[in-house]
């Protein structure tokens, strides 16, 4: 029975110190967008993969056009 005394405000303070590191993360970001990170990994990046191989083709016109 003693051995309430001390565990019962110990868990009051654990929950409390949980529930501050809750409210901490949520108001931090921490749960903003869940599915976002996941399906950056998936999406391709074709757009910068198409701008480098059209400006190494013009490299290699304007080397071909100087050699001639």
């Amino acid at each position: 029975m003693e051995s309430l005394y001390l565990l019962i405000p110990l868990s009051v303070l654990l929950v409390f110190f949980i529930g501050i590191l809750f409210w901490w993360s949520v108001k931090g970001g921490q749960f903003d967008d869940m599915e976002g990170p996941g399906w950056q990994i998936l999406q391709d990046d074709d757009s910068m993969l198409v701008e480098k191989s059209s400006s190494d083709e013009r490299k290699n016109k304007e080397l071909k056009s100087d050699g001639v």
